[in-house]
C-alpha cells in the first residue's frame, strides 16, 4: 500500500487566506470564525505541509500602528521558527479596500496607483522579512465594466511602470524576489487584464527585466474560460517561466469556486501533477483553494489534507502510469520516428529546403493511420479508476 501522508519534502503549501477562509460569499455571510495565523502554522505543520503564503494585511491588518505590526510579525517568526514552516510566497491585497474599486496599478487615479506602490512595498519589505523568495501579482482589480473610459491602452502602461518600478524597488533593498504574475479571466471585475497564461507571457516581454518575471497559473482561472489548465502549464514550462503554480478545482463557466484540487477534473489534475513531476517543477505546490462553506473547522483541515492526499495518489498514479507495459506501447506505437526527416526538419539550411520540397510522402498511408489515441485514453481512465 503506498503511502499518502505527506511531508515538507513534497513542498505542498497554503495561503494564509486559503484555510483561513471564513465561508463568506456574495450571498451569505461567514460560516466559520477566523483563525489566528499562528495558529494556521501550527496545524499545517502537523499535517506535513512544507510551507505558507500571504498577503500582506492576511498577517498584519492595514490599520495596524508600526508597534502592533512588529509584534505580529515577532509572533508569527517565532511560531515559523517552532514548527519549521517556511514562507514560500508573499503578495499584496490590492482588490478589498475601496481604494482600489478601479484598478490598483491601473487606476485612472494617479493617486490610487501611487498608494497601491506604497503598500505593495511595504508587503515587499514584510515577504522579506518573513523569507519570502516569490512575490506574486494577482490584478483582482485590474479590469474593467466600462471600455469607453479610454483607458485600455494607458492601463497596460501603468502596469508595466508599476511593474517595473518594483523590480527595481526589489534590486535597491536586495531582496532578489522573483516576481509571477497570476493570469485571470474575469471576476471580480467583468473582465480582467492579462487574462490568461499566454497574454501574461506577452506582457512579461515588453518589461524592462522580463528574465525575473515569470508565471503563477492557476488551475480554477483557465478552466473558468474553458481552457485547458495542463496546455498552459506546458506553455509555461516551456517558456522557463513557472515560477509558482496554484492549484485547485473548478467547473467551467462558473465564478471562481476554488474547490479541492482534484474535486472536479480529475483528468486534467493528473495530467497536470504528470506534468509538473516530468519537468522537473521544484517550486512550490501552493493549495490556493477553500474549504466548502458548509464546513465547519474540522472540515478546513480536511479539505487540506485531502488537497495534499489527492496530488500523492496521482503521482504514484503518473508513476504506474510510466511502469505500465500496455500504457508504454500504446504511446511508442502513436509517435512515428524517422531521422531522415527528422534531421532535414530541424536546422534550417538551403539544402535541406530543397531536399524536403523534392520529398514524396504517401499520403493515402497517412489519411488512413489511426494513432490509438482512444485506446491510450481508455487505459489512463482505467489505471485513475484503479482498476490496471
Amino acid at each position: 500500500m503506498a503511502n499518502y501522508t505527506p511531508q515538507p519534502s513534497d513542498k505542498f503549501t497554503f495561503g494564509l487566506w486559503t484555510v483561513g477562509n471564513l465561508g463568506r460569499d456574495p450571498f451569505g455571510e461567514a460560516t466559520r470564525v477566523r483563525l489566528e495565523p499562528t495558529y494556521i502554522v501550527e496545524k499545517l505543520a502537523e499535517l506535513g505541509a512544507y510551507g505558507v503564503s500571504l498577503h500582506d494585511n492576511d498577517l498584519v491588518p492595514l490599520e495596524a500602528s508600526p508597534n502592533e505590526r512588529d509584534r505580529i510579525v515577532r509572533e508569527f517568526k517565532k511560531t515559523l521558527e517552532q514548527t519549521g514552516l517556511k514562507v514560500t510566497m508573499a503578495t499584496t491585497n490590492l482588490f478589498t479596500d475601496p481604494v482600489f474599486k478601479d484598478g490598483a496599478f491601473t487606476s485612472a487615479d494617479a493617486r490610487v496607483r501611487a498608494f497601491a506602490l506604497q503598500k505593495t512595498m511595504r508587503a515587499m519589505d514584510l515577504g522579506a522579512e518573513l523569507g519570502a523568495q516569490i512575490y506574486v501579482f494577482w490584478g483582482g482589480r485590474e479590469g474593467s465594466e466600462v471600455d469607453f473610459s479610454g483607458k485600455l491602452l494607458d492601463a497596460l502602461s501603468w502596469f508595466r511602470d508599476s511593474l517595473n518600478f518594483l523590480a527595481e524597488y526589489s534590486d535597491s533593498q536586495g531582496y532578489g524576489y522573483r516576481f509571477a504574475l497570476e493570469p485571470k479571466p474575469n471576476e471580480p471585475r467583468g473582465d480582467l487584464f492579462l487574462p490568461v497564461v499566454g497574454a501574461a507571457l506577452g506582457f512579461i516581454a515588453t518589461l524592462d527585466k522580463p528574465e525575473r518575471f515569470g508565471l503563477n497559473p492557476e488551475f480554477a482561472h483557465e478552466t473558468m474560460a474553458g481552457l485547458s489548465f495542463p496546455h498552459a502549464i506546458a506553455q509555461a514550462i516551456d517558456a522557463g517561466k513557472l515560477f509558482h503554480i496554484d492549484l485547485n478545482d473548478q467547473k467551467m463557466s462558473r465564478f471562481d469556486q476554488d474547490l479541492r484540487f482534484g474535486a472536479e477534473n480529475l483528468k486534467a489534475a493528473f495530467m497536470l501533477v504528470k506534468l509538473l513531476e516530468d519537468s522537473g517543477y521544484d517550486g512550490p505546490r501552493h493549495f490556493d483553494a477553500h474549504a466548502l462553506r458548509t464546513e465547519d473547522e474540522a472540515g478546513v483541515w480536511e479539505f487540506a489534507k485531502g488537497c495534499m492526499r489527492t496530488y500523492l495518489i496521482l503521482k504514484e498514479k503518473a508513476q504506474r502510469f510510466d511502469q505500465d507495459s500496455e500504457i508504454q506501447a500504446a504511446l511508442k506505437a502513436y509517435r512515428v520516428e524517422d531521422a531522415e526527416l527528422e534531421a532535414l526538419s530541424k536546422g534550417f539550411s538551403k539544402e535541406k529546403a530543397e531536399a524536403l520540397k523534392a520529398r514524396g510522402f504517401d499520403l493515402d498511408a497517412l489519411r488512413k493511420r489511426g494513432p490509438g489515441l482512444e485506446r491510450l485514453d481508455q487505459l489512463t481512465l482505467e489505471l485513475l479508476m484503479g482498476v490496471r
